[in-house]
């Protein structure tokens, strides 16, 4: 199959179906309502089962179950939304069951708006329920790159038993751009039959499989605690993503930014090019783990004056690129939020303003 002129959120849908996932328990939201009404129709074509819960913290306890079961299953939602699936969330990373939440993001705080927006990132990545979790946090700037995370996301949900969490903007799930769906990331499910409440006749086993994340002995509850914490190691060494872009020259500005804002700001470096002034960046693809030493040794560079983190938001990414940084350049933020996406005109004078 070539390409197809999809819309995100039905492009993210189908990404699913096709990385073998037959398993979608939603609830809507917009601005990413469009994947259910795509998978309400799709699912029933392929054998896959959806279902709409009565509300979005049920739905993170279905996905508890089907995921604590072995099956491939995953959930969109947006901000609000994901807000409520917290609690779950931090259930299902307690007790290592693989699942993929895709969080099309919009404004807020509350209510806020339905427009784009970059507002969970401190949500996603720092953790938005209790407890000592992390999860693998990708971030896409394009409708072809969210089909291909979502379908990398599955098998990277059961290598770590973990849940991987897609974080888009509104502009990702509504943007219509043309897609294809690669047939070599489509993995098979592996390992499940030994950890998974699949039944003992199923794994022709007589053991029986706990999956719990009560642990009321501290000492052991500690142990299942550091272990964990080994694992989210694992994907800091293992699962670092990101881009480069203009790192050649003798930038002066090394600007940081992720999804779909990166493009803006990949138009504006290309427009202070052509006007003689050389900036680069560093586009976060994966934002936990984060890039920390490629933003340190991009800032490092001689050249390089200032850091600029440019974000759909108020500034929740500039702590993780102060720490990136460590002090070796001044970092500072540029942003809008609330639906408004900064243009690239206004990029390039915010980098021009910092050399002023």
């Amino acid at each position: 199959m070539g390409k197809v002129l999809m819309k995100g959120n039905e492009a993210i849908g189908e990404a699913a179906i096709r990385a073998g996932c037959l398993n979608y328990f939603a609830y809507p939201i917009t601005p990413q309502s469009e994947v259910a009404e795509y998978l309400a129709r799709r699912m029933p074509e392929v054998g896959g089962v959806f279902l709409q819960g009565e509300s979005e913290v049920a739905v993170s306890y279905m996905i508890f179950g089907a995921a604590a079961c072995g099956e491939r299953i995953f959930t969109t939602s947006s901000s609000p939304g994901i807000s409520l699936m917290s609690e779950g969330i931090s259930y299902i990373s307690g007790a290592q069951c693989p699942a993929v939440f895709v969080n099309i993001m919009r404004g807020g705080p509350g209510l806020g708006g339905i427009l784009p927006s970059q507002a969970d990132y401190l949500q996603s990545t720092k953790g938005g329920g209790h407890g000592d979790y992390k999860l693998l946090v990708m971030a896409p700037a394009s409708v072809q790159e969210a089909v291909e995370m979502v379908m990398r996301a599955f098998p990277l949900a059961e290598k770590y038993r973990n849940p991987v969490m897609i974080l888009g903007d509104g502009l990702i799930g509504q943007m219509m751009e043309p897609v294809e769906f690669p047939d070599h990331l489509k993995v098979e499910p592996s390992n499940k039959n030994e950890w998974a409440t699949n039944g003992m006749d199923t794994r022709k086993s007589k053991t029986r499989n706990l999956v719990k994340t009560m642990y009321l002995n501290p000492e052991e509850l500690n142990a299942h605690n550091l272990k964990l914490k080994a694992k989210y190691e694992q994907m800091a060494r293992e699962e670092i993503l990101y881009e480069n872009y203009n790192l050649d020259g003798k930038y002066k500005v090394l600007i940081v930014s992720y999804g779909t804002m990166s493009r803006v700001c990949r138009t504006a470096i290309d427009n202070l090019k052509a006007n003689g002034l050389e900036v680069g960046m560093v586009r976060p693809q994966h934002v936990f783990p984060f890039p920390h030493q490629a933003i340190n040794q991009a800032a490092s560079k001689k050249s390089c004056q200032a850091v600029l983190s440019v974000e759909m938001c108020m500034g929740q990414m500039v702590e993780d690129v102060e720490r990136s940084v460590l002090g070796k350049r001044p970092v500072h933020w540029y942003g809008k939020c609330g639906g408004e996406v900064p243009t690239p005109e206004e990029v390039m004078e915010e980098v021009e303003r910092l050399l002023s």
